[in-house]
């Protein structure tokens, strides 16, 4: 068996790696590489193997840096399945055509600049109908249950608990007479975060291929976290600014709409709007309430009264048309926005980030972690300028760094996902981290007696 890391290897995003067993390739997530947009382009259009040749594709769940790049897969010839959970294929469903449509949209955007500029018009990456016609493509498997992917590959989904319909993928590999455990993490979720169940650490495995994107640091108590974000809500809208959040369409939104629920409810903030502006929001709503299987026992009681904390709110409005999106920004009341993409690369946020940057009244709110060279990142980083749509803007609102309220795992969590295969495991491979967090989390497996913990460069191979 020969394992390619040809994505999210010495980088977090672009989830990517292809197996090869029994003379058949199975790919393991085909996400979209986030980073300097030029670079960025040319990672996703062009792939490290020939997608005609790979038999099967597992996604391990919905998020675009590991589904993003199925439309080009398909595109340049791939025609098998792509195994998902049920809820998994509802959103990425969803969540292709949205992606389509955005780079659509910013490509036409970005064209009228160049054109005024005497420059050629840029290609998007691919279109709403090419993101469409993947959904076909989609078989969906309940948690837990077996499938054949490819011959002698027996797989199961495991929950992940890291967005709607996240799993681990467990697996089971009989080839020339030896039989093998490979364990996929996907992206490891965290405990008593609401809505979703907790994740499920690895009963065995023979190679873990895992996520290490907090390798470095702990994180706050949920709690803790959610007190930050209201602090940061209470002195902007109290101020009369505007509360701007990336995020991600499904997972993060109904997260922050949650806890935004509950801190007005309980009277901590001022009663202001709050605006989700995503055209996925209304049908991820509705997807939401279809996959009772993947809530804990709280949010399904919620769901099954039609009260979902995340969903139904009295101040919570879902924007809808362009129209009602450039409308906020020209208003100039109290408010709270949630918008995609979840590190400000495209999409409506990019707009309100760009109307709003300049007034030291607002205060940008930075819920997940930013990948290099993206607008999110250098927002994180405070830094006083920032490129936006090819144009220099002062960034003179406050950022607030809510880093407590990831939905990926931290340090602990880390550490104990991979010690729970201490004593059967031959090797560990470490992606979807940078090299200081994967680094660090590789020392503190040595400290466990875990030797044999790799962090592949992009593009390596390792036969096992």
């Amino acid at each position: 068996m020969r394992i390619n890391f040809h994505g999210a290897a010495h980088t977090v995003t672009g989830s990517q790696h292809l197996l090869e067993i029994n003379g058949h390739k199975l790919l393991l997530d085909c996400g979209i590489y986030q980073g300097k947009r030029a670079e960025a382009y040319s990672r996703n259009l062009n792939f490290h193997y020939d997608p005609q040749s790979v038999d099967a594709v597992i996604l391990s769940h919905a998020h675009i840096d590991h589904s993003g790049n199925l439309p080009n897969l398909v595109k340049r010839g791939y025609e098998g399945n792509i195994y998902v959970t049920h809820a998994t294929k509802d959103i990425t469903s969803i969540m292709l055509a949205d992606s389509g449509r955005i780079q659509e949209s910013d490509a036409e955007f970005v064209n009228k600049k160049r054109a005024r500029r005497g420059e050629p018009p840029v290609v998007p990456l691919y279109t709403q109908e090419d993101a469409e016609d993947v959904a076909g493509m989609f078989a969906g498997v309940n948690y837990e249950e077996a499938f054949e992917p490819i011959p002698g590959v027996v797989a199961r989904f495991y929950e992940a608990g890291h967005i709607l319909g996240s799993a681990g993928v467990s697996l089971e590999i009989e080839e020339k007479g030896r039989k093998i455990h490979l364990w996929f993490s996907g992206d490891i979720g965290r405990y008593k975060l609401p809505l979703l169940r907790d994740p499920v650490l690895p009963p065995h495995a023979d190679y873990l291929i895992m996520e290490s994107t907090y390798g470095d640091k702990k994180h706050d108590d949920p709690e803790l976290a959610f007190l930050e974000f209201r602090d940061a809500v209470k002195r902007t809208v109290e101020g009369g600014g505007k509360v701007i959040v990336p995020a991600f369409a499904v997972g993060r939104t109904q997260e922050i709409v949650y806890h935004l629920n509950q801190m007005m409810h309980n009277g901590d903030v001022p009663r202001v709007p709050v605006y989700v502006d995503s055209p996925l929001a209304v049908k991820a709503s509705d997807i939401f309430r279809n996959h009772l299987e993947c809530f804990d026992e709280e949010t399904r009681k919620f769901v099954a009264e039609s009260r979902h904390p995340a969903l139904d709110f009295k101040m919570l409005f879902y924007v809808r048309s362009v129209e009602e999106s450039k409308a906020l920004n020209e208003r100039k009341d109290p408010m709270v926005i949630i918008s995609a993409s979840g590190m400000a690369e495209t999409g409506r946020i990019v707009h309100h980030i760009r109307n709003n940057i300049e007034n030291p009244r607002n205060t940008i709110c930075i819920v997940s972690w930013q990948a290099p060279e993206t607008l999110g990142r250098r927002l994180a980083d405070r830094e006083p300028e920032v490129r936006i749509f090819g144009e220099i803007y002062k960034r003179k609102c406050g950022v607030a760094t809510i880093g407590g309220l990831s939905g990926h795992a931290g340090q602990d969590l880390l550490v104990n996902y991979a010690t729970a295969v201490k004593d059967s495991v031959k090797d560990v491979f470490l992606v979807h981290g940078e090299e200081k967090q994967a680094m660090t989390l590789k020392g503190l497996l040595k400290e466990q007696g875990m030797d044999r913990v790799h962090y592949p460069e992009m593009h390596d191979s390792v036969d096992v």
